[in-house]
């Protein structure tokens, strides 16, 4: 099925679709989506997919090339990527535009005076923030720990990273795809489209540009991109031939959503309706993983619900986020002890969905997943 093309300027106010009232659902899908089939599994690849969740954040500071080679060399073929642009209009790898959590900036007094407040999709956060630097200052800053109470061990790699650009993980994708002598490839998500829609820096146009540049705005491309906004998807769906992941959440709704006024949350998504309209102009659907197996009132694994047979009968490939090895993250029943640094039994979890007929999924230990992976496939 054959998009229309459109320019890279078209998309100069996309993000803003969602807080000028764009319309969202059968008005504004009306082209269906590629069928989930022809792009297989996984982009050409069969059986589930593993997606290193910001690259390999079990064992290196995430959003870090460290940590995305060594999603690579542990086996999996693509890395999560989130986007945030800079305030010269680059996209670098950021899980939030607040840097606090995730780099040293709060040790560097030449940036003290920029720590301020904002509200982005209705919280307030107090910090700094990549949309008031330049990517050269960026560049000064490095990498930490964002969860040293769960990964004190990845501590001894603080200060040692740089922040990414996404064409630097684009670049260290080719080569190790190269090296390693397979198709490597990512997932970038757009975060907070609407809020750097209403900054007047729209994070869809400068994706699409470096798609185009690097030769990946193409349906065979090892490109899928995710938001947990709606109106941004449908408008790349015009513009883009890769396929589109639509994030959920177990609570709330859309930011795009919130903003226009319409009273539809996540849960509306997911419904069998919600789905053949997502289906419309995206691939995948990436639920967070209680809305496919939610917890029991004890906290322990319960039983799974309609999403992963809703969406597949809408043509949705099913890809839930995130697997993660230690205790906090578990099931109860499936906690090793208190400790919030141990793992836990994350294989039982892990073949729980795969049994439920997930299609992949976002994990922090590349490695653990994919062993779960090879006992599933054995079996």
């Amino acid at each position: 099925m054959m998009r229309k093309r459109m320019g890279v300027l078209a998309l100069s106010g996309l993000a803003l679709l969602g807080v000028t009232g764009f319309a969202i659902g059968p008005a504004g899908a009306t082209e269906p989506a590629a069928d989930a089939a022809s792009h297989g599994q996984g982009h050409g690849h069969d059986g589930p997919v593993i997606v290193g969740h910001r690259g390999a954040p079990g064992y290196r500071p995430e959003h870090t090339l460290a940590s995305y080679e060594l999603a690579f060399r542990q086996g999996v073929s693509f890395v999560d990527v989130d986007l945030v642009p800079t305030k010269d209009g680059t996209l670098v790898a950021r899980h939030e535009p607040e840097i606090s959590g995730t780099t040293d900036v709060a040790k560097h007094p030449e940036f003290a005076a920029r720590k301020t407040t904002k509200v982005i999709d209705g919280v307030s956060y107090t910090g700094w923030f990549t949309e008031d630097f330049t990517l050269a200052e960026l560049k000064t800053l490095r990498a930490i720990e964002r969860i040293p109470q769960n990964r004190p061990n990845n501590t001894i790699y603080n200060g040692r990273y740089q922040v990414a650009t996404y064409q630097e993980v684009l670049d260290l994708t080719k080569r190790l795809g190269r090296e390693l002598h397979r198709t490597l490839g990512t997932y970038p998500e757009v975060k907070h489209s609407t809020f750097f829609a209403q900054l007047g820096i729209p994070t869809e146009p400068k994706l699409v540009d470096i798609l185009n540049r690097n030769g990946l705005n193409r349906r065979d491309a090892p490109v899928a991109i995710q938001s947990f906004e709606v109106s941004n998807l449908i408008a790349l769906h015009r513009v883009v031939r890769v396929p589109l992941l639509q994030l959920t959440s177990a609570t709330g709704a859309p930011a795009d959503f919130v903003a226009n006024g319409d009273k539809r949350t996540y849960a509306d998504l997911v419904t069998p309706q919600g789905l053949r309209e997502v289906a419309k102009y995206a691939t995948y659907l990436g639920p967070e993983k209680a809305q496919i197996i939610p917890l029991d009132p004890a906290g322990n694994l319960g039983q799974p619900t309609a999403l992963i047979r809703d969406a597949h009968r809408a043509g949705l490939l099913v890809q839930p986020y995130t697997f993660r090895n230690e205790n906090p993250f578990l099931p109860a029943n499936l906690r090793s002890s208190a400790s919030p640094t141990a793992y836990g039994d994350v294989f039982t979890e892990e073949a729980a969905f795969f049994q439920a007929g997930v299609d992949g999924f976002f994990a922090d230990q590349p490695d653990t997943a994919l062993e779960s992976l090879k006992a599933f496939e054995g079996r």
